[in-house]
């Protein structure tokens, strides 16, 4: 179980997340991404941005 940094609420990954893994926030549907696994940590995911082919 993570907390969401926007709203702090509880965020329960999956059975077996994997670092990089994208979860969404079931209170304020952040995106947050898996850190770590030993303990797990999560960050808001980074936007995407727009690829030009460069």
């Amino acid at each position: 179980m993570v907390t969401c940094p926007e709203c702090e609420s509880s965020v329960v990954p999956a059975v077996a997340p994997v670092i990089g893994e994208i979860v969404e926030c079931g209170e304020c549907a952040s995106e947050l991404e898996i850190l770590t696994l030993d303990p797990i940590r999560a960050a808001l995911a980074p936007e995407i941005e727009e690829d030009w082919g460069e």
